[in-house]
């Protein structure tokens, strides 16, 4: 459990840089997302997912 929660922590941590170093790009892309469709949002949201995966099993 306490390796989960230092994987979360980690995430969050990572997510939260590209706001905080640049919020205008950050916005921008957050934008190009909402208007992709949704067959390419799970295209891209499965390969993160397989990555993920991937590292975790090296």
């Amino acid at each position: 459990m306490d390796k989960l929660l230092a994987a979360v922590g980690l995430m969050l941590v990572l997510e939260g840089l590209l706001p905080m170093l640049a919020p205008a790009r950050w916005r921008e892309m957050f934008l190009q997302v909402a208007r992709l469709r949704d067959g390419q949002i799970r295209f891209v949201g499965t390969g993160a997912a397989l990555l993920g995966l991937a590292l975790l099993l090296l």
